[in-house]
């Protein structure tokens, strides 16, 4: 008998163990290739609601489609004066976003056929119908400038939903932008900044149906301009539309800042008229070729026809 075996005999009735030797690990061989399965194509970003009847509470929502300080507070006031349009203050739902916690609550909701951006709009439903009936009134109209760049999800997310576009004298918007604020925004970035807005109306305008409206009628005609803004929603008109009430402005002053240069015009409880357009030479360069889409003169007197 060798030494090992005897030192194994000797451990294994002692203890129940034995030493052996330890071999070499065979060499790995390198793994197989795998084929990449091809990639899945991407869903859409978002979708129109696959069950409108029960995805959406929200009816015929209306949208103002609006660049930065174009007199959209203003014509927000005068639709919430309607006895059936409830026009909260600008509520920025957009910006309401949905995440799953863990891969199984992702799983399961796909199950439902329910992706991130499909629960994103069933949030922001809610929570704008929610509004709608707390106001007690049939109409919800929202004015968030920063929609106009998500023009084409609103649509998506409310296939009913009802457009409006307000625009302004582009110059007319970068000098009240920059008053707003002249320590962040100097007159040259007011219009840069300004301008993302404008374009991104433009856009929406040309990609979607809806009813214009500028703040130079409005302030000039509010009659008028508010009578051919209710015929577009189906609703009859009501003088309190323009004499809106000075009560309101206390809304304003809680929910809503840097109103500028017609702050006055909220608290009087009535449209008055705007400020006077901008000289030729005081349009910037930049701003003119959306002068001209919109048919604004470059020198003072009224919109270009």
């Amino acid at each position: 008998m060798t030494l090992l075996r005897k030192i194994n005999a000797a451990l294994g009735s002692a203890t129940g163990f034995r030493v052996c030797r330890v071999r070499p690990p065979a060499a790995r061989e390198p793994a197989a290739r795998t084929t990449v399965p091809a990639a899945r194509p991407e869903p859409p970003a978002y979708r129109a609601p696959a069950h409108p009847s029960t995805d959406r509470l929200l009816r015929r929502p209306v949208f103002v489609i609006a660049p930065v300080r174009s007199g959209s507070t203003l014509l927000r006031m005068a639709l919430g004066a309607h006895s059936r349009l409830h026009a909260p203050h600008e509520l920025h739902f957009r910006r309401l976003e949905v995440r799953c916690g863990t891969r199984l609550a992702e799983r399961a909701l796909s199950v439902l056929d329910l992706g991130r951006t499909d629960l994103e709009h069933l949030l922001w439903d809610r929570v704008l119908h929610r509004e709608l009936v707390r106001s007690g009134k049939q109409c919800l109209v929202e004015k968030t400038p920063s929609n106009a760049f998500v023009h084409d999800r609103l649509a998506a997310c409310w296939p009913d939903a009802r457009f409006v576009f307000l625009l302004r004298h582009p110059a007319a918007i970068a000098r009240s932008w920059h008053e707003a604020d002249p320590v962040r925004r100097d007159p040259e970035q007011a219009a840069h900044d300004a301008l993302r807005y404008m374009r991104a109306v433009e856009r929406a305008r040309a990609a979607l149906p809806g009813h214009t409206v500028r703040y130079e009628e409005l302030t000039d005609d509010p009659e008028a301009a508010l009578r051919a803004l209710c015929a577009f929603l189906g609703e009859e008109f009501e003088p309190g539309m323009v004499e809106y009430g000075a009560g309101r402005a206390r809304e304003i002053d809680g929910l809503e800042k840097g109103l500028g240069d017609w702050r006055d015009k909220i608290r009087t409880g009535r449209v008055q008229p705007g400020r006077e357009l901008p000289e030729a030479d005081a349009v910037p360069a930049v701003l003119r070729e959306m002068c001209d889409a919109w048919e604004y003169a470059a020198a003072p007197g009224g919109v270009a026809r």
